[in-house]
Formats: structure tokens, C-alpha cells, sequence
């Protein structure tokens, strides 16, 4: 039953054609072709980077520790230089009182 006969192939052309025209139907097939070269090309650069990833995993160069006693740099750390003579801080502006969002929609009804 599953069988594929040359009727039926001939049959699926004839309603390509139809469907798609004649001048369509070998853009299609060309695109499709490219289509696949891409992809063909992209998998095959994937199971290269794969291996060359292998092969990044592995130390080039080995590292050894510092040898002798590491100290922390000399002073305080970082501080904050004062302000310029004159400077004087802005005040902030006064808090609006809260209004809750929910009360107000009630409110206003």
C-alpha cells in the first residue's frame, strides 16, 4: 500500500507546477539548494569548533604560584576627599505625603 509509484510523482509535479508556475518553481529549487549548503556548512563548522575546544581545554602554559609573602598596599584604603572651601551640600526637597493609589481610585468614584 505504501508503495511509490511513478504516477504518484508525476502526479505531485503536475500540481507544482500548477501551484507554484514554472518560473518559480527552479527558484525555489535553487534557494533550497543553498539553503542546504549553508546548513551543511554550519554543522560541519560546529563539530570542528567541538573538537577545537577539546583541545583549548588543556593548559598551553602552566602557572606557578608567587613565590615569598604578598602584603596589602601601604595606607587606609580609598577616602573620599572633602569638599571644596565654600562647598555647601544642596538640601533635599521637602517628601510629598503618601498617597495610596488604590484609595484614591476609590475615592474619586
Amino acid at each position: 500500500m505504501g508503495a511509490l509509484k511513478p504516477w504518484h510523482i508525476i502526479v505531485f509535479v503536475v500540481v507544482l507546477v500548477l501551484l507554484f508556475g514554472a518560473k518559480r518553481l527552479p527558484d525555489a529549487a535553487r534557494s533550497l539548494g543553498r539553503s542546504l549548503r549553508i546548513i551543511k556548512a554550519e554543522t560541519k563548522g560546529l563539530v570542528d569548533d567541538n573538537n577545537d575546544v577539546a583541545e583549548k581545554a588543556e593548559p598551553q602554559h602552566s602557572r606557578t604560584p608567587l613565590q615569598g609573602d604578598v602584603y596589602p598596599p601601604q595606607g587606609q584604603g580609598y577616602q573620599q576627599a572633602p569638599p571644596p572651601q565654600g562647598y555647601q551640600q544642596p538640601t533635599p526637597p521637602p517628601a510629598a505625603p503618601y498617597v495610596d493609589p488604590v484609595q484614591q481610585r476609590t475615592n474619586d468614584r
